[in-house]
């Protein structure tokens, strides 16, 4: 089983909405899914609610995530996505614990990416593998990336950070398709933000693969973790 941590000290990251957009495109492939809400303002339960199906099924967390993880195992779940609060709060540091794998959002900017040195520490002192990814990015032009985005890229490569070589970019359909309880390939898989995140979940599946010896590191977005 794979667990999937979104965690940053940072709100407004964008740790809810990668999860939600992950989740519906993992689930559209077949993939047996449980979503955890760890984060009292409880944005995941409000889309899952929105959706109206009960698909992919949703459990709440307060102080930690370790029995709801351990059930999922025993239930025969294949992927896990756990959404965290933007505090120092027990169930954070818990829920890096039992992660396969920690997906750091971070806004390109100064604050969103001092914001991000705590929880990179946190996933160290936990040898959990972990990757931070550029979320509500500026739009490429002429595929050449924004200024911004370049500067937060090296600002994290002197913090020795993996970062994915792609970008979730700011867009309207991302807003769009929470608000009906879809994620962007549901509500216009021909859209780029559909494309975004289908770039970014095959990243997080060959990081898994790597990470479970299953694959070569090589091209994995984690491999400069722990």
């Amino acid at each position: 089983m794979n667990v999937i941590v979104f965690a940053s000290r940072k709100g407004g990251s964008g740790k809810s909405t990668l999860a939600a957009h992950l989740a519906a495109h993992a689930h559209k492939t077949l993939k047996s899914c449980l979503l955890v809400d760890a984060d009292p303002q409880g944005s995941l339960s409000l889309w899952q609610r929105l959706r109206g199906t009960g698909e992919p099924p949703i459990k709440t967390a307060v102080r930690s995530v370790g029995e709801i993880v351990a059930a999922a195992k025993r239930d025969g779940y294949e992927w896990v996505f756990i959404d965290t609060p933007p505090t120092i709060a027990a169930v954070v540091d818990d829920a890096i614990r039992h992660a396969t794998l920690v997906v750091i959002p971070a806004r390109p900017g100064v604050f969103d990416i001092d914001a991000v040195v705590e929880t990179i520490s946190t996933c160290r002192s936990a040898r959990k593998p972990y990757a931070v990814v550029m979320n509500g990015a500026p739009a490429r032009r002429d595929d050449v990336e924004s200024p911004l985005v370049t500067i937060a890229r090296e600002s994290l490569a002197k913090m020795r950070a993996p970062v994915w070589g792609g970008q979730v970019t700011n867009r309207a359909n991302y807003v769009l398709a929470l608000s009906h309880g879809e994620g962007a390939r549901e509500y216009d898989p021909d859209s780029r933000a559909a494309s975004e995140i289908g770039r970014l979940w095959a990243a997080i599946e060959r990081s898994v693969k790597a990470i479970r010896g299953t694959a070569s590191a090589n091209g994995a977005m984690h491999r400069q973790a722990a």
